[in-house]
């Protein structure tokens, strides 16, 4: 075992890492990793299973820095035990661009980051899926190939986020008792002592969502480890409220929030060297400190390689699907599965709403990809997210398909960012479309992060009438069209949106939104075509008879009026095509020829969608016709609404003959 004296200076290094990297680049925050040098030290050096050589070996634990504003924690700890993606010249560039020391942690930018971290309460929230997703894959390959533990440190503002308690509140439902947060319980924030704004018994509150939860000294390393060993045995996940002063060892600083959000300064810095006679100038680490932390880096060798062992050996059909799973490759016959599925459709010609048309392909895809996990926020026969396969995660059965998020839109999306980040699950969760608001944060996370979590947003527009204008989604489709990297997938058919499933299953880099109807709607894609024509993001479902006069871009439930609008203008006379629009983001991605010829080059251009116009430009320009939504919507059945918004074939056609004839 290590002697206090050790510890101590092993814990030393991190803090001293961490203050002259903030220093140097005259931004971060030093205060976290020198409150809470000693809880790492214990958890690096006595208990964690990982191998910085081999960082992605799947049985390691997981460490999740929630408090991701302390990021030269971790990136200090990556340094000194061994991880060859942080460099010592990686320590001296944080926060600098190009280094892989950002400001916050950031998936994917090095080994050892399990997780994007910077908007507080996310990593905590994340963990629950990471805590999930081993219980999920323990049950489908048992304790020899999944076992291992998920440890999160989380501080006051993770703990004040809303998200925080839908999180624990799941966590301690399912019993994810390998769940174990450390809270950094400094009282302080950036505007003060944490009294400035709360008071609640954190403590407590755990206890109540079915934690176990205690107080201990956080920079007492016995104290840390006793409490750690005392999580490991619990039948509950636990939280370990760590009592700490935050820049511990600043001579004036410590303790205060002079300390959270900026460097010390070069007189603070010389104090707190003095305080823990540290002798060493910036960014060294005497020879026999580095040499116990590489020590600690490899104490995960034999677990690993034993842990390998036991792979060789397992059943061939196992070891080959645990390997196929953890690689994020899919079934081999997936594609043959799903163009046999369209062709059936194509016979049966179902007239459904895309909730429901998304319900039959999941019905396909569950039993063809056994590593697809469902769930909804409490919407499970709005969203129709269950199907035959995927019963019922309990605490008393992991081996399940289908997870009860409960009323915690929030909460789900970060578990779902988590499950697929554990690795072996392509995890999806239902709500209602304007409810993407609540869900928006971890949705932007997961396009950052280029993961595969997968959201399913039913009701998408005003179809789904009664509910009124509060649950009426019209600026939802643009709002997740503008964020980076995310596939928004508006169907307009049971084709279609077997076929967006295709591509939401297939995108490994992206995640994906799937914006599905309340309202039945007839089938556009009749005839039986292989190709996925979604892939393209948007193409000519019906062509003009003739130069086209007037193209009509659609989406979704509106591709269905597109349809009827152009009817009427061919019989009035005027060649009309429509181009079906149902990801604008796979449409962005095709030649430029493609684009060009898909677009055309008809006189008017008309976009018909229940949502606002912003986005549509790119395809009708600035002068086009846009038939859709300028304010929000109303009450009223769906049979009044459409008509009250003007979004209508009628209307489509009275639109574009004013153009056609100069009005």
């Amino acid at each position: 075992m290590t002697s206090r004296e050790q510890h101590d200076r092993m814990a030393n290094a991190i803090r001293f890492l961490s203050m002259d990297a903030v220093e140097n680049a005259q931004s971060g925050h030093p205060g976290l990793p020198m409150g809470c040098a000693d809880i790492a030290t214990v958890l690096f050096t006595r208990f964690l299973k990982y191998d910085p050589k081999n960082p992605h070996w799947p049985d390691r634990d997981r460490f999740i820095l929630s408090a991701g504003h302390g990021s030269m924690l971790l990136y200090s700890l990556l340094y000194l035990t061994g991880y060859e993606d942080i460099t010592l010249d990686q320590i001296k560039h944080f926060r600098q661009l190009g280094s892989r020391t950002a400001g916050h942690p950031e998936y994917g930018h090095a080994a050892g980051i399990e997780t994007t971290t910077g908007p507080l309460g996310q990593g905590l929230a994340n963990s629950v899926g990471f805590a999930l997703g081993e219980r999920i894959m323990n049950a489908a390959f048992g304790n020899d190939l999944v076992d291992h533990y998920t440890y999160v440190l989380a501080g006051d503002g993770c703990l004040m986020e809303g998200v925080s308690q839908e999180a624990i509140a799941l966590a301690g439902h399912l019993k994810l008792n390998k769940l174990i947060v450390f809270w950094d319980n400094n009282n302080i924030s950036i505007d003060g002592p944490v009294s400035l704004a709360d008071n609640t018994d954190q403590v407590a509150r755990f206890q109540a969502s079915g934690w176990n939860a205690s107080h201990i000294d956080g920079q007492d390393p016995e104290a840390i480890a006793y409490a750690i060993e005392a999580a490991r045995h619990s039948d509950k996940p636990t939280m370990i409220a760590c009592k700490t002063t935050i820049g511990f060892g600043a001579p004036t600083k410590a303790g205060t929030n002079k300390a959270h959000g900026s460097p010390l300064g070069a007189e603070e810095i010389a104090g707190a060297r003095k305080f823990f006679g540290w002798d060493s100038p910036p960014f060294e680490v005497p020879a026999d400190i580095l040499d116990a932390w590489r020590v600690a880096g490899k104490t995960g060798v034999e677990a690993r390689t034993d842990w390998e062992g036991r792979l060789a050996k397992a059943d061939a059909k196992l070891k080959g699907e645990f390997e196929r799973r953890i690689g994020g490759t899919l079934p081999a016959n997936f594609d043959a599965v799903i163009t046999d599925y369209k062709k059936k459709l194509s016979q049966d010609k179902p007239k459904v709403a895309t909730r429901k048309s998304s319900e039959m392909a999941l019905e396909i895809i569950n039993g063809a990809v056994p590593e697809t996990i469902g769930g909804s926020a409490d919407l499970t026969g709005s969203n129709n997210t269950k199907t035959s396969q995927t019963k019922n995660i309990t605490s008393d059965d992991y081996g399940q398909r289908y997870i009860h998020y409960g009323i915690r839109e929030h909460g789900m999306a970060a578990a779902l960012n988590g499950l697929t980040l554990h690795g072996g699950i392509i995890p999806y969760g239902g709500t209602f479309m304007c409810f993407s608001d609540y869900a928006r944060p971890s949705m932007r996370l997961a396009s950052l992060m280029s993961i595969r979590s997968i959201f399913v947003m039913t009701h998408d527009s005003i179809g789904l009438g009664e509910d009124g204008p509060t649950h009426q989604p019209v600026e939802h489709l643009a709002a997740l069209r503008a964020i980076p990297n995310h596939n928004v997938f508006r169907p307009a058919d049971a084709v279609e949106t077997a076929e967006c499933w295709q591509l939401a299953i297939e995108q490994e880099k992206t995640p994906s939104t799937l914006a599905l109807t309340r309202q039945n709607l007839p089938m556009v894609r009749n005839d039986f075509v292989a190709e996925n024509l979604s892939r393209q993001g948007a193409y000519e479902l019906a062509a003009a008879n003739g130069d086209a006069a007037v193209t009509i871009f659609a989406s979704g439930s509106e591709v269905e009026i597109a349809l009827a609008a152009r009817e009427a203008l061919e019989k009035h006379g005027h060649p009309t095509r429509v181009v079906s629009v149902p990801c604008f983001e796979l449409f962005d991605k095709q030649s430029a020829d493609y684009r060009k010829k898909t677009i055309g080059n008809a006189p008017v251009k008309i976009a018909v969608e229940a949502g606002i116009r912003q986005g549509w430009d790119h395809f009708i320009g600035t002068d086009g016709i846009f038939i859709g939504m300028t304010g929000f919507g109303a009450s009223g059945t769906i049979e009044q609404l459409y008509p009250h918004f003007g979004i209508t074939a009628e209307a489509t056609v009275k639109a574009a003959e004013a153009r056609l004839h100069g009005e």
